[in-house]
């Protein structure tokens, strides 16, 4: 039975591709949390799959020259806050790096959550959960949230021309009503900021 499950979990993992972080969550179809988390360990030893922390794995992706390529830290997360079953949102100047504000690639990187707080240590790179207020999460998984995150790590005061040009670019094919009821809760200055580059009339 259990040669059965293990089966089935290796099927779904080569399906997902590789560079694929999961928990045993994304296997509860297939039967018992026992016989799951059994498989993957079985799995693990055959150097099939790799433990990356506590109850997460990887299907890791290998280069001929480099070796295993460490895991993207925004798949690890997005794992851990789907076992979890929480909303969460990149901030700081990794939310930087992902508009494009920023070309600097944090060692640590940092999302928002309503859940508790935590870390979680990949390799030696490190993934912040910070916890914040519902209002903070309600543009969660939407550009504008995250916009919003990029823009409070830069400041007020650090929104040159090339900056404007890249919010511009950034926000390309969005609506004025998505933008507006995504931005409902961001600060003063960053709603002007946007609206102005974006030619909203007020």
């Amino acid at each position: 039975m259990s040669q059965s499950i293990e089966a089935k979990i290796k099927n779904r993992i080569i399906e997902h591709g590789r560079s694929w972080c999961f928990t045993s969550m994304h296997f509860a179809d297939f039967g018992s949390d026992v016989s799951i988390r059994k498989a993957l360990s079985q799995l693990q030893k055959k150097n099939f799959i790799r433990r990356l922390a506590q109850g997460l794995y990887e299907y890791p992706n290998e280069h001929e020259v480099l070796g295993i390529i460490p895991p993207d830290l925004n798949d690890v997360a997005k794992a851990i806050a789907e076992k979890d079953g929480v909303q969460i949102q990149p901030a700081g100047a990794h939310a930087a790096n992902l508009v494009g504000l920023s070309m600097q690639v944090p060692g640590r990187i940092i999302f928002l959550t309503e859940a508790a707080a935590k870390k979680v240590k990949i390799g030696n790179q490190e993934i912040i959960f910070k916890k914040t207020t519902k209002k903070n999460m309600l543009s969660a998984g939407t550009r504008e949230g995250l916009l919003t995150q990029a823009l409070k790590n830069l400041g007020k005061d650090h929104i040159d021309q090339k900056a404007r040009t890249q919010i511009s670019k950034f926000l390309k094919g969005a609506t004025e009503e998505e933008i507006k009821r995504n931005m409902k809760f961001a600060p003063a200055w960053i709603r002007a900021l946007v609206f102005e580059i974006m030619e909203f009339k007020s």
